[in-house]
């Protein structure tokens, strides 16, 4: 399989150890592609949901993928999320091309991006973590419901559809959230000089120009790996949003037939010793 050859991909988002998390087709993805540098751009790990009971193979594989990106000397910048924010007392740890930072900027092209998950723009995390903790466990719900009804329309020959982007479509309040924190991002962006401004966190995939009268940014989120299967890729100073296509992806070349071996049953009882570590020490 020839792989794409990318210069900078962002993904966010992807909520490893939850159910509503699309390990096989983020995998399938990340194998099609060859990346010189790689943005993890938070809640990559759902430390907050994890639990010992929920850590499928397809997300230990997910993981595998990332640490090969690392040893065949890829750039991998793990910035840190508020579903991983156990993750930030180990900040600006640097190991070979394995970057961990809470915030990054990087010359792009003459131009200077400023990448952050965007978690310190919501007034809930901030004052309220149990509730925002509690909306986490309710939107996973929802997404396990979404699928049920999803697979139900599959088999009746119509359509899919999304319940939270119905949801936040009916309420003013949600389509203010995401506009007033894309205005904010892009007004911070703009005071400090940055030409391009990278977020996740609010689950949007979006490129847009913003214009204040203190100047102009490019503001960016790369979505997630939940509902919108998206990511953010750069190539000769233009950015895209790259949207999982199931058709084009069901090919036999992108089907993961890697077989579980004791490396792997090793690998997983590690990384969930250690997220079960982090997760004790946050309580």
């Amino acid at each position: 399989m020839n792989k794409r050859e990318v210069e900078l991909v962002v993904i966010s988002d992807v909520h490893l150890g939850t159910y509503g998390c699309h390990a096989k087709e983020l995998l399938r993805y990340l194998k099609s592609i060859k990346p010189k540098a790689l943005i993890l751009n938070g809640d990559i790990i759902d430390i907050w949901q994890f639990s010992k009971s929920y850590w499928p193979e397809s997300h230990m594989k997910v993981v595998r993928k990332i640490m090969k990106f690392i040893s065949e000397g890829t750039s991998v910048y793990y910035l840190t999320g508020n579903h991983d924010e156990m993750l930030r007392k180990f900040a600006e740890m640097n190991i070979g091309c394995f970057h961990l930072v809470n915030k990054l900027v990087l010359n792009l092209d003459g131009r200077k991006a400023w990448f952050f998950h965007g978690d310190v723009f919501d007034v809930t995390m901030q004052h309220s973590k149990w509730l925002a903790r509690l909306g986490a466990v309710g939107y996973d719900t929802l997404i396990l419901l979404n699928r049920f009804v999803n697979w139900c329309l599959t088999l009746a020959g119509q359509g899919k559809m999304s319940f939270s982007k119905r949801i936040k479509a009916k309420f003013k309040d949600a389509v203010k959230f995401i506009n007033d924190f894309e205005n904010t991002a892009a007004d911070l962006a703009i005071d400090k000089g940055y030409d391009f401004v990278v977020c996740g966190h609010i689950h949007q995939p979006e490129v847009r120009e913003i214009v204040t009268p203190a100047g102009k940014a490019v503001y960016l989120n790369s979505g997630d790996w939940v509902e919108n299967l998206t990511s953010l890729e750069y190539n000769e100073g233009k950015w895209e949003i790259f949207r999982y296509a199931a058709d084009y992806f069901a090919e036999e070349k992108f089907v993961d037939t890697e077989p579980a071996d004791l490396e792997n049953l090793a690998d997983l009882l590690n990384v969930k010793m250690l997220l079960e570590q982090f997760k004790a020490e946050s309580i």
